[in-house]
């Protein structure tokens, strides 16, 4: 069924296409409205006769489901609009928007169900048995867990995370018809009848969790997170297969939305190389990267003196000093000012984000070990943090 809706309604598979992603989220949309409007008339029916709180719930939330496919509808047409003079990159980070709006409808099923509960465990309610009504529910879950599987190869497919949030949602909802069935079972077999409300607590908090879990990666997305190992190796690899081009620092990249990648980098280049060469060079490693990566990257070039007998011993008399103070400590731009009586060492040095010890310190401590060997020389530098 899944395959047959996909090869129905996508003709374009390209994820990176928008008018295909928008696609995708579309048939999720709508495979999601027809699923849930159905299920919500069926279990607003069986909560009703059995008068449980726990059906009913499920019911509201089916509903509330449905609007979570109309925000994944409208978050994927409106991640797909072109860009604009308010927005050069896009709208892709829609998708990123809709998912936290599905999010808080997660929220708000956790919230509303555990209110309910609290108050079914205070104020218990007999609840009446009826096998259909179990069958029914059993009919419900399998149709959820389908729509799970459903949304999971939908995303799976695209990375959209919107696409995601939806599956969350389907797998609650498994979760809760699957409780609402145990705590109809033992209302029914016991005379405990508070295990409705009990049952209801535990799956919101089930429900919240999730929501949480699934709110932080959102956000990530949204705030700009570290881009995963395999892309920057990736982009890196690209640029060292390039004749002249030695090191690379200083690379960041900007998450705009799936397919929306703008990063840069700096590119150390030999200093005594023409530079028409090394710009055509920077050239063909940005053009492969946006064929190869889909991104779009701008290069700087730095000059590095290749040729400097007297620079190469004051950088390895530098290197060996960083590593012997810390072995993740890295540096990068070193230049050599020689004054008549003082010589400077000018250069970057990148430590770890979590770091300890402050920036004043470290230039304190490593100035002082520069000392004890090399009275006359000192350190300039520019402490960063990776982007990687």
């Amino acid at each position: 069924m899944t395959d047959f809706l996909i090869k129905l309604y996508i003709k374009n598979k390209d994820v990176d296409d928008l008018k295909a992603r928008e696609k995708y989220s579309a048939l999720s949309g709508i495979t999601g409205i027809v699923c849930n409007v159905a299920l919500c008339i069926f279990k607003f029916i069986i909560g009703t006769l059995t008068r449980s709180v726990s059906v009913t719930a499920d019911a509201v939330n089916n509903l509330s489901d449905a609007g979570s496919n109309i925000v994944t509808i409208l978050g994927g047409k409106l991640a797909g609009k072109a860009v604009d003079e308010e927005h050069p990159f896009g709208h892709g980070r829609m998708e990123y928007v809709s998912a936290l709006i599905v999010s808080f409808f997660i929220f708000i099923m956790g919230f509303e169900l555990g209110k309910s509960s609290i108050t079914k465990i205070i104020y218990p309610e007999e609840i009446k048995f009826n096998a259909v009504s179990v069958i029914v529910l059993i009919v419900a879950i399998a149709v959820k867990l389908w729509m799970a599987y459903f949304n999971n190869k939908l995303f799976k497919a695209t990375g959209n995370i919107g696409l995601k949030a939806v599956m969350q949602d389907s797998l609650n909802d498994c979760i809760a018809t699957s409780a609402t069935i145990a705590a109809l079972l033992i209302s029914s077999l016991t005379p405990f009848k508070r295990a409705d409300g009990i049952m209801g607590v535990i799956v919101a908090a089930v429900v919240i969790i999730a929501g949480v879990k699934l709110v932080k990666e959102v956000v990530s997305n949204i705030l700009g997170k570290a881009p995963s190992p395999e892309l920057v190796s990736k982009i890196k690899e690209i640029m060292l297969n390039e004749k002249y081009i030695m090191d690379i620092h200083d690379l960041i990249v900007h998450d705009y939305g799936p397919g929306r990648i703008i990063a840069s980098a700096h590119a150390e280049v030999p200093s005594n190389v023409d530079i028409i060469k090394l710009h055509e060079v920077i050239d063909i490693a940005e053009r492969k990267i946006n064929k190869e990566l889909n991104i779009m990257i701008c290069i700087h070039m730095d000059p590095v003196v290749v040729d400097d007998e007297k620079l190469k011993d004051y950088k390895q008399i530098m290197a060996d000093i960083i590593h012997d103070y810390d072995a993740d400590f890295t540096f990068h731009d070193f230049r050599v000012i020689e004054g008549t009586q003082i010589t400077n060492f000018v250069f970057d040095l990148v430590i770890p984000h979590k770091y300890k010890k402050g920036n004043n310190l470290i230039l304190k401590e490593l100035q002082s070990a520069v000392r004890e060997l090399y009275p006359n020389i000192t350190l300039v530098i520019t402490i960063e943090h990776a982007f990687i």
